[in-house]
């Protein structure tokens, strides 16, 4: 028999997270203010408010800051302290490492931006390039910044279930690069590293979070194609690595030369090589560019808009592909919500008849009739939003836990 009787601990760890989630959203609340985003009792968020300021996790913000509009007795608002810590989020793209060190209200510490050959890189070189922004950071920071307690990456391409190991990826030439196991050893702090797709989807639940509830897709319309998948409130993630390789599910057996190496995938007829490829005529064998220049595939949208010609095809062959897909992830899933995100979001016009055409198609399922796109045509933000939850979230149920401050370490950094 299953015990189903909440442990004591548990339970002020929940409550702490509700308390704490809130203000991360919100920014500035009272108590009252809590007990109405929570659910929670007075007493309860009471001592709950009370043992977060004696560790110095929340502060009490200055007189007036919830506004002058309320009435009765003047309430006191709680804020997240900045200065109890520090974050520090990665990206790692085709030919481009961006860091930024956050305080622990979620405010942009620091930031370095870094045009890096990955893919002529070893992963010797990639890491001390790395290292090389992270120490800049790190020793720049103002005083009074928080100590750093944690490292989130997102990464362009396949990492492993656990969030430690990139296991292959089309940017660099080495594999099972162990970016959380190098960078804990140097800097002493739990590493989290995923897919940049997960992170997209992370993102887009905080910062949207009443489209983006239980279950939604985000797909990465690059020079690369990839999803972020929310199920049942839950980011999925494969039984070895972070799956969701929306980009190469086979779309046409024996088909088009993929950058993966394999033919037919989604992303060989959707991507902007792809797209770019349909256009100019070459073989569908002709082995795809290492990047494109945003520019010439800008250029080809605008031609595709004004005319009837190979631009158009092309984008219409895309949105058969992207269509393809999701028709086939519907029919496991169900339909959901999507955000389709990257450059390729910015071309959806050219794209969406052939896409709903295609799932719509699909017998059985009448609510993809309706089915929800939204579109976000830059990633990057995205992706470093992601990575910045992750990092606080971390720090809110882990570090921050119940029990864990009588670290003197931790102790100490308060």
């Amino acid at each position: 028999m299953i015990d189903e009787i909440a442990r004591p601990d548990d339970v002020r760890r929940q409550n702490r997270r509700l308390a704490l989630a809130a203000l991360r959203r919100h920014g500035l609340l009272s108590r009252t203010d809590i007990v109405a985003q929570t659910g929670l009792s007075p007493s309860t968020v009471s001592a709950i408010t009370t043992s977060l300021i004696s560790e110095g996790i929340i502060i009490e913000a200055r007189e007036g800051d919830l506004g002058s509009n309320r009435r009765g007795r003047p309430q006191i608002a709680l804020v997240l302290n900045p200065d109890v810590a520090s974050v520090v989020t990665v990206e790692l793209a085709l030919n481009l490492v961006h860091a930024v060190l956050y305080d622990y209200k979620g405010q942009v510490v620091a930031e370095i931006s870094e045009r890096v050959p990955t893919l002529e890189m070893s992963a010797d070189a990639l890491f001390q390039s790395i290292f090389a922004m992270l120490d800049s950071l790190i020793a720049t920071r103002p005083s009074g910044t928080g100590p750093l307690m944690h490292i989130s990456m997102g990464v362009q391409g396949v990492t492993d279930a656990t969030g430690a190991t990139m296991l292959w990826s089309p940017i660099t030439p080495d594999t099972n690069i162990a970016f959380g196991k190098v960078l804990s050893q140097r800097y002493g702090v739990d590493v989290s590293v995923a897919n940049d797709c997960n992170m997209i989807a992370e993102a887009l639940r905080w910062t949207d979070p009443e489209h983006y509830t239980e279950n939604f897709a985000a797909i990465l319309l690059s020079h690369g194609i990839g999803m972020g998948l929310y199920l049942k409130g839950k980011p999925f993630v494969g039984a070895h690595s972070s799956a969701a390789e929306f980009g190469h599910m086979l779309h046409i057996p024996k088909g088009a030369l993929c950058r993966c190496g394999r033919r037919g995938c989604i992303e060989a007829y959707a991507s902007d090589y792809a797209i770019l490829r349909t256009i100019s005529g070459e073989n569908e064998s002709t082995p795809p560019p290492q990047d494109i220049d945003p520019s010439t595939f800008a250029a080809a949208a605008g031609r595709a808009r004004t005319g009837n010609g190979d631009e158009g095809a092309a984008f219409r062959k895309a949105g058969q592909a992207i269509g393809a897909g999701l028709r086939s992830l519907f029919s496991l899933i169900d339909p959901v919500p999507v955000a389709l995100v990257g450059p390729g979001a910015g071309v959806f016009d050219l794209m969406e008849e052939e896409l709903r055409g295609v799932i719509s198609g699909t017998s059985g399922w009448g609510a993809t009739q309706d089915l929800s796109i939204r579109c976000y045509p830059d990633e990057h933000p995205l992706i470093v939003q992601g990575c910045l939850m992750t990092s606080l979230l971390h720090l809110d149920t882990q570090i921050f836990a119940p029990g864990d401050l009588k670290d003197p370490q931790l102790k100490h950094a308060l």
